[in-house]
C-alpha cells in the first residue's frame, strides 16, 4: 500500500486467543461382548482403488427388502364400490316405494275430486229441472195493467 492509504485504514486490532476448555471424560462403560458363532463372522474384503491403494474391511451384506405382504384377493376400493352400490339400491327401493304411494294418493284424491263433482253437479241439475214443475210462489197478472209515461200503474 501507498503512504497516502495507510491514513484511511482501520488500525489494527490485537488478535484474542480463547483456548478450549478442557472436557473431563465421562465414566463410560464397556459394552457387553456377545459370543458369536464362528461361522457367523463376516468375511474380509479387499478392495483396490485407482491410485493404487488397497482398503481392507469386512464386507456389507445388502440389505435384504422385506418381503410384500400379500394383496386380498379383493381390493378395498371395490368393496366400498359395492357396498354403495347396495346401499343405492336399498335408496332406488324405497324411492320406487315412495313415487308408488305418490301416484296412487294423486289417483285416490283425482277420484275424490271427479265423485265430488258428479254429486255436486247432479244436485244442481235436480234443482233447475225440477223448478220447471213447481207452482209455488206469488202469481201476478199483469194483463190489466196500465203503463204511462214508463211507470206502471196497477
Amino acid at each position: 500500500m501507498y503512504p497516502e492509504h495507510l491514513a484511511h485504514t482501520p488500525a489494527v486490532r490485537a488478535v484474542d486467543v480463547h483456548q478450549p476448555t478442557p472436557i473431563t471424560p465421562a465414566v463410560v462403560t464397556p459394552a457387553p461382548i456377545v459370543p458369536v458363532q464362528p461361522g457367523a463372522l463376516p468375511s474380509v474384503a479387499s478392495v483396490l482403488l485407482p491410485d493404487g491403494r488397497v482398503v481392507t474391511g469386512y464386507a456389507i451384506q445388502p440389505t435384504q427388502p422385506e418381503p410384500v405382504a400379500a394383496k386380498p384377493v379383493v381390493s378395498r376400493a371395490a368393496v366400498n364400490v359395492a357396498l354403495g352400490g347396495v346401499g343405492f339400491l336399498a335408496v332406488c327401493g324405497g324411492l320406487l316405494l315412495l313415487t308408488t304411494f305418490i301416484a296412487a294418493l294423486t289417483a285416490l284424491i283425482t277420484q275424490l275430486i271427479i265423485l265430488a263433482a258428479v254429486i255436486f253437479g247432479g244436485w244442481i241439475a235436480v234443482q233447475i229441472f225440477s223448478a220447471s214443475g213447481h207452482k209455488g210462489g206469488t202469481t201476478v197478472n199483469i194483463r190489466k195493467a196500465v203503463f204511462k209515461r214508463n211507470h206502471f200503474h196497477g
